[in-house]
C-alpha cells in the first residue's frame, strides 16, 4: 500500500460505490493524490474497508485467503468481532441449515492454518460451513448450509476430525450421548490367544531335527577327574549353563580329537584332514559336542581360536540331517550374522573351505552388488552370511524367506551391539521360529550381550577359554612406546619401522581415523614402498582387492580403521602396530588378535601420547595379565588420570588441560 495503515482507527462505512476505485495509482501526481484522500481520512478508512470487506469474503469461499495480514485478522476477528469463520453468504432457495456443537478446544482443526482446513472441508463436502462466536458450554456453534447430502458429508468430516479423542461431535437435536463403560481387558487371554495362534502358523513348518551325536567310546570312558583335567590343561575351558534353570540335561564332554565328535560323518572328517588341521582347539572340542546335542551355545573366547568352525561343522550336519528336500524348503536353513563386511567375506571363504553334500552359501553385505545378491538367495541357498543391514534389506523386501531358518548364529555379537545393530538383530529374530537352534560368539561377555542372549536362546550352555575378563593372547609380545603427541615424529618413527622390517614379516597399521589412514598410505608410497589400506570410505572392491593381496604376500603393510580389528583371519601376519590407540580398551584386544594367530608368536606395538591416558589404567591390567613389560610412564599417567578424574567428578569440571596433566611437558 502507499500508505501506513493505523489498523487501531475505528472503520466507518464507505459512502457510495468503491467497487471499482483504484487504492493507489502509481501515476498520481501530487494534486491528484491530494485530491484522492479526499477530507480528512475518510478514502483511507474506505480503502482499508474495502480491503477488509475482500478478506472477509475470502474465507468460505478459499479465494487468496493466504494472502491476508495479521493485522486485518485480528481487526477482523477480535477487535470488531462482527464477522465468523467461513460463508453462508451463497445460499439457494433450496438450500438447509443445520447446527452444531463442536468441542472448542477442536475449532483450530476444523478452521486450519489460515483458514485451509475449512476451505477444504467446504471443498469436499459441497456445503458451507460457519465457525458462530456462540459458545454453549465447552462447546462451539458451528452452521452447515447446502442440501442434506452436503450437509451430512460435512458433518461426517468434521467429526472424523475428532475421532482420536472420546469427545465427539454432538447434533443440537439430540441428547449427548451416554458413556460407555470402560472395558477392562484380559491381557492374560489375549497372550495365551496370540501364543496358540503362532504356534498354529508354525506347526505348518516341517519339526526341526536337533539331535545329531553320539558319543563315542572313548569319550564316555572319560572320568569326570580327566574331563576337569583336559579343560585345565587346554587354556582352563570352563563351561556352565548362562541361566541356571531346573532339570537342565547334563554338559556334554569335550572331544580331544576329530573323530570324537564326527566319527559317524567320514565326510567331515575327510574335509578336516584336507586343511590339515592336527587337534581341535580348545573351543572345538567343548563346542562341537554341544551343538550336535542340539543345544544353544555362547562361546566367548579369543579371537584366532577357531570359533568359526566350532559352529559351521555342526551346521553342516544340521542342514543335510533336516527333514524333506532341501530345494522345496523355500528359504535358508542356517542364518550367520556378523558385524562387518570382512567378517562375513571371511565367514564364506571358510564355508567354502568345505564341501558337504552339496551344500551352498551365499554372503549378503552393504556394498556388494545388490541384484547378483537377491537373486542368488530366490534362487535358493542353504547358509546365508549377512551384515545386519543388507539382511535386513533383504528380509523386508521379501528377498529373504527367514521362516526356513533352523540354525542362527551371531558372530561376534559384542561388535555388533557396539555398532548399534541391535533393533535388526531383534527384528530378525523375532521372525524367525523359537524352536531353532541358537549360537552366540563373542571375545566379551558385556551386559548388552548377556540381555541378548536371555532373549532368543533356550537355556544355553556357555563356554569360555581363558578368562571372562577382558585379556589379549599370550603369543603375541605388547610393546608400549611413549610418544611425544606430535604427527611428525610418529610418522618417521613409523617410517623407520618399516624400512627395518625383514621379507618374512607383515604388519597391520591401525589408525583412528579414514583420512589418517589415506595420508599414512600415501607417504608410504611416496617413500617406495608398498602398501595397501582399508577403511569404510573405499570401494568394496578396493577393500577386497586390499585382503587378498596382504594375504598373498603382495604387499607387506596393511593401513587399516578398526573395521579390520575383527574376524579378519590371516595367519601370518607378524606385527600389529597401533599408529593411533583406539579409544577402548575392546578394540586394543581385538586389534592385537589380528597376529600370534593359530598359535604363532608375533608383536604388537602401540604409539601411546598423552592424549591417550584416559585408557592407562586398563592397558595396564591387560599387560600385567599377559606378563608384559609396563613403561614406568604409563603408571604415572594412570595415577594422575585418576586424580584428575576424581576432582572433575567432585567439581564438576576437570581441572588441568585434559591432555595428561602435563601442561607443557614433552617427552
Amino acid at each position: 500500500m502507499c500508505d501506513d495503515w493505523d489498523d487501531n482507527a475505528p472503520i466507518e462505512m464507505p459512502q457510495g460505490n468503491y467497487e471499482n476505485r483504484p487504492i493507489c495509482s502509481q501515476n498520481f501526481s501530487n494534486s491528484n493524490f491530494r485530491a484522492a484522500r479526499g477530507n480528512g481520512r475518510n478514502n483511507e478508512r474506505n480503502t482499508r474497508f474495502q480491503r477488509n470487506n475482500r478478506y472477509n469474503n475470502s474465507y468460505g469461499n478459499g479465494e487468496n485467503s493466504s494472502n491476508r495480514s495479521d493485522g486485518l485478522y485480528r481487526n477482523n476477528r477480535f477487535k470488531e468481532n462482527k464477522t465468523s469463520w467461513g460463508n453462508s453468504s451463497n445460499m439457494t432457495e433450496n438450500d438447509q441449515t443445520e447446527t452444531i456443537n463442536v468441542p472448542s478446544k477442536f475449532i483450530g482443526r476444523i478452521i486450519g492454518r489460515g483458514g485451509s482446513k475449512i476451505n477444504e472441508l467446504q471443498s469436499d463436502s459441497g456445503a458451507k460451513i460457519q465457525v458462530t462466536k456462540d459458545i454453549i458450554g465447552d462447546d462451539t456453534v458451528v452452521k452447515i448450509f447446502g442440501n442434506q447430502d452436503s450437509i451430512d458429508k460435512a458433518k461426517s468430516l468434521i467429526n472424523s476430525l475428532t475421532t482420536d479423542t472420546t469427545e465427539m461431535v454432538r447434533i443440537n437435536s439430540n441428547p449427548p450421548p451416554l458413556q460407555e463403560e470402560k472395558k477392562v481387558v484380559d491381557w492374560k487371554t489375549l497372550l495365551k490367544e496370540c501364543e496358540e495362534a503362532e504356534q498354529a502358523e508354525w506347526d505348518k513348518y516341517p519339526q526341526i531335527k536337533k539331535q545329531f551325536y553320539v558319543e563315542h567310546p572313548e569319550v564316555t570312558d572319560l572320568t569326570e577327574e580327566e574331563v576337569q583335567l583336559f579343560r585345565q590343561e587346554n587354556n582352563n575351558i570352563v563351561v556352565d549353563r548362562t541361566f541356571k534353570k531346573e532339570n537342565s540335561l547334563p554338559i556334554p564332554k569335550p572331544c580331544p580329537k576329530f573323530i570324537h565328535a564326527f566319527f559317524n560323518y567320514p565326510e567331515i572328517l575327510s574335509e578336516i584332514e584336507k586343511v590339515g588341521f592336527q587337534t581341535p582347539t580348545p573351543i572345538q572340542a567343548q563346542a562341537w559336542p554341544v551343538l550336535l546335542s542340539g543345544e544353544d551355545l555362547i562361546g566367548i573366547a579369543q579371537t584366532g581360536t577357531g570359533k568359526t568352525l566350532a559352529f559351521l561343522l555342526p551346521a553342516l550336519i544340521h542342514i543335510d540331517g533336516q527333514p524333506g528336500n532341501r530345494s522345496e524348503r523355500g528359504g535358508p536353513a542356517v542364518l550367520v550374522m556378523a558385524p562387518t563386511r570382512e567378517l562375513a567375506l571371511q565367514i564364506d571363504k571358510e564355508v567354502k573351505k568345505y564341501y558337504y553334500r552339496g551344500i551352498t552359501s551365499v554372503c549378503v553385505y552393504g556394498g556388494g552388488n545388490r541384484r547378483e545378491q537377491v537373486k542368488t538367495v530366490t534362487d535358493g541357498v542353504d547358509i546365508v552370511i549377512a551384515t545386519p543391514g543388507r539382511l535386513n534389506d533383504l528380509y523386508e523386501a521379501g528377498h529373504l524367506n527367514v521362516k526356513t531358518v533352523t540354525y542362527v548364529v551371531l558372530d561376534e555379537a559384542d561388535r555388533m551391539l557396539d555398532m548399534g545393530f541391535e533393533p535388526q538383530i531383534r527384528k530378525v529374530m523375532y521372525a524367525i521360529r523359537p524352536t531353532r537352534q541358537t549360537v552366540m560368539t563373542s571375545a566379551t561377555w558385556p551386559p548388552g550381550v548377556r540381555r541378548l542372549a536371555d532373549s532368543y536362546m533356550n537355556d544355553p550352555i556357555q563356554v569360555y577359554v581363558g578368562s571372562l575378563d577382558l585379556a589379549a593372547t599370550h603369543t603375541v609380545t605388547q610393546i608400549i612406546e611413549m610418544m611425544p603427541d606430535d604427527d611428525e615424529i610418529k610418522l618417521q618413527t613409523l617410517m623407520d619401522f618399516v624400512r627395518n622390517m625383514s621379507p618374512d614379516q607383515k604388519m597391520i597399521v591401525f589408525c583412528g581415523k579414514k583420512s589418517r589412514a589415506d595420508e599414512i598410505s600415501s607417504e608410504l608410497v611416496l617413500a617406495g614402498i608398498d602398501c595397501q589400506s582399508i577403511h569404510g570410505n573405499r570401494e568394496q572392491s578396493d577393500r577386497e582387492q586390499a585382503l587378498i593381496d596382504i594375504a598373498n604376500g603382495t604387499v607387506k603393510i596393511l593401513i587399516a580403521t578398526d573395521v579390520a580389528s575383527r574376524g579378519l583371519d590371516i595367519d601370518d601376519i607378524t606385527h600389529v602396530l597401533n599408529y593411533d590407540f583406539p579409544k577402548n580398551i575392546e578394540e586394543y584386544v581385538h586389534r592385537v588378535g589380528r597376529t600370534g594367530r593359530a598359535g604363532k608368536l608375533g608383536e604388537s606395538i602401540s604409539y601411546f601420547t598423552r592424549n591417550d591416558w584416559g585408557q592407562a589404567k586398563d592397558l595396564i591390567n591387560i599387560l600385567e595379565e599377559a606378563q608384559q613389560e609396563i613403561p614406568h610412564e604409563l603408571h604415572n599417567m594412570a595415577e594422575r588420570y585418576t586424580v584428575w578424574k576424581e576432582k572433575k567428578d567432585s567439581s564438576g569440571r576437570g581441572t588441568g588441560r585434559g591432555r595428561g596433566g602435563f601442561g607443557g611437558r614433552r617427552w
